[in-house]
C-alpha cells in the first residue's frame, strides 16, 4: 500500500467565520489523498468544495446546517491502511468535549479517535488510545493560532500539526 497523506480539519464553520478556505489550507488540500472532517463545516457548499481536492469522509457537528445532517453521521469509524480511526464532532451536555469523544467509542475498537467542537488543537494518548483534535482551520477561538492536521499513514501514524497566524 503506498502511504497516504490525509488533512484533517474541524469546524471550518464557513462562511461565517472565513468567506473561502485559507491559503495555507489550500496549499495542503492540493496533495493530499483523503480529508476527514469531525464537523461544524456549517453549510454543506463547504463539504462540496473539499470534495473538489480528495474525497471527504465526515461527521456532523451542532452548528451544521440541514442539507449537511441529511449526508453525514453522528458518528463513524473508517479503515485506513490497517488502522481503524473513529470519528465524532464531541459536542453534547457534561462532560468535557474529549470525555463525550471518548464515551462515543468506548464499545468500539479504533486505533485513533479524532474530535472537534472545542477548537483546541490536542494530541495525546489516553488509556492506550491516540485521541487527536486538529484545532480550527478559521475560527481559532483562544487559541493563538488557526490550525489543522496533516495524517500520514504508513506502518505507523504519523501526526503533524500545521499552524499559521492568518486565514487570509
Amino acid at each position: 500500500m503506498k502511504d497516504l497523506k490525509i488533512i484533517v480539519l474541524s469546524d471550518t464553520h464557513m462562511p461565517r467565520m472565513a468567506k473561502s478556505l485559507p491559503p495555507r489550507l489550500l496549499k495542503e488540500l492540493n496533495t493530499v489523498d483523503l480529508i476527514l472532517h469531525t464537523g461544524d463545516f456549517n453549510t454543506i457548499e463547504v463539504l462540496h468544495e473539499l470534495e473538489q481536492f480528495a474525497p471527504v469522509l465526515g461527521v456532523v457537528g451542532n452548528a451544521d446546517d440541514e442539507a449537511v445532517l441529511k449526508v453525514l453521521p453522528e458518528k463513524q469509524i473508517v479503515d485506513v491502511g490497517s488502522f481503524k480511526i473513529g470519528m465524532v464532532h464531541g459536542h453534547g451536555k457534561g462532560k468535557t468535549t474529549e470525555k463525550r469523544a471518548l464515551e462515543a467509542f468506548s464499545d468500539d475498537r479504533i486505533d485513533l479517535l479524532i474530535y472537534g467542537h472545542s477548537h483546541i488543537p490536542s494530541f495525546k494518548t489516553v488509556n492506550g488510545l491516540q485521541v487527536l483534535n486538529p484545532g480550527s482551520p478559521t475560527d481559532k477561538r483562544r487559541q493563538k493560532q488557526f490550525s489543522f492536521v496533516v495524517l500520514t499513514v504508513e506502518d505507523t501514524l504519523g501526526v503533524e500539526f500545521i499552524y499559521y497566524d492568518s486565514k487570509k
